[in-house]
């Protein structure tokens, strides 16, 4: 389980004060679709519905990308993790405002999911724009590293996909080393066009508009879950 400090992947949990109609949504929106993590997590168990697949966003920043998914797919349970209340609180906006209610939410570190959702459970993750940690003694805190690849990897369906998503050429090139490293992924490019073009089933997120605004380039990377190795 996450119990050290030093092992963070995120940095502050909160900025400016909460308006009062985000902290009512926190009081009385967020406990309906916190996720219940217990010792062991069916992630099919924590809808009310009966959902086709399901689908994790590591870190959602505002939450654009998340909601505007489980818009475009009310079949799909959509869980999202983000340690950010402001975040949260965003995301907690979008969803009562549109009525979704194929999202699951948990307002802490992502692998606290990863210890305990059932294996194989999830059929597709995106992690998009995780903050690069971009000085050397901080690289041990990004989100692509062996021990959370291998949790994600164990969560994962066979012939899931990881999205990632970064403006970030360092984390870019981390990234495609530790998946390059990793037995249990695979990068799907098969052209240049793979990773520079956005595929249309992805939103932009508020972070990546900025990004383009201000002249940064983002790749698009897809990561394939390869099949397990029978016994």
């Amino acid at each position: 389980m996450i119990n050290d400090q030093d092992r963070r992947l995120y940095g502050r949990r909160k900025g400016r004060p909460l308006r009062q109609g985000q902290a009512e949504l926190f009081e009385n929106l967020y406990p309906k679709l916190e996720l219940d993590l217990g010792s062991s997590l069916d992630p099919r168990d924590a809808f009310d519905h009966e959902v086709k697949a399901i689908w994790l966003e590591i870190g959602f920043g505002k939450g654009e990308h998340l909601c505007a998914q489980a818009q475009a797919n009310p079949d799909v349970g959509i869980i999202g993790c983000e340690p950010f209340i402001n975040g949260m609180a965003s995301a907690l906006q979008y969803t009562h405002d549109e009525n979704l209610s194929n999202i699951r939410l948990l307002n802490d570190d992502a692998r606290k999911c990863l210890d305990v959702v059932k294996e194989a459970s999830i059929d597709r993750a995106f992690i998009l724009h995780p903050d690069p940690w971009p000085k050397r003694h901080h690289a041990k805190r990004r989100f692509f590293n062996p021990e959370s690849l291998d949790r994600l990897a164990a969560s994962l369906k066979d012939g899931a996909e990881l999205r990632l998503a970064t403006d970030d050429r360092s984390y870019s090139a981390w990234a495609l080393m530790q998946i390059e490293r990793h037995p249990d992924f695979e990068w799907q490019a098969q052209s240049m066009t793979d990773w520079v073009d956005r595929p249309q089933d992805w939103p932009m997120t508020r972070y990546g508009e900025k990004a383009l605004r201000q002249g940064r380039t983002i790749v698009f990377l897809s990561f394939y879950r390869k099949p397990r190795r029978k016994a």
